[in-house]
């Protein structure tokens, strides 16, 4: 039997909620949760995408997007539009609010990233190993 200690899923469990609370101080100051900069980032990336490709990036499904992009709307963070071609198609677009808040958040990732005391090639390993994980994803079943 595997010792608790030895789990990887407490592990990363451990990890992640460690992450999420690393970003929250930063985060409360200008108004967003974890998951809606997950979703800012997407977007100051990419611009204007479908819920699904969102999700795709996020790893996350239309049925949990969907209410965070509503508050995130309400908020005045986003617009979502039904797309001409295909109106099952929802179009998410950043509104000025929401571009205007990626001068406030560029120092985040530098200043989170200073906590975890790793080299750049722990770093680098550290993603690679997680990018494999998440590779698994499409291909596990679950």
């Amino acid at each position: 039997m595997i010792m608790f200690s030895d789990h990887l899923c407490f592990k990363t469990y451990a990890v992640s909620r460690y992450m999420t609370g690393l970003y929250k101080p930063y985060l409360d100051e200008i108004s967003l949760t974890y998951p809606q900069y997950l979703v800012m980032l997407v977007l100051w990336e990419n611009g204007r995408m479908n819920i699904g490709k969102i999700g795709d990036h996020l790893h996350l499904d239309n049925g949990t997007l969907t209410p965070l992009l509503k508050r995130m709307e309400k908020n005045g963070l986003l617009s979502r539009t039904r797309s001409m071609d295909d109106e099952r198609v929802v179009l998410i677009d950043l509104t000025d609010k929401g571009k205007r808040l990626k001068d406030k958040a560029k120092h985040i990732p530098e200043a989170v990233q200073k906590c975890f005391h790793l080299d750049e090639e722990k770093k680098k390993q550290l993603k690679s190993v997680l990018d494999e994980i998440l590779s698994t994803q499409s291909t596990s079943i679950i």
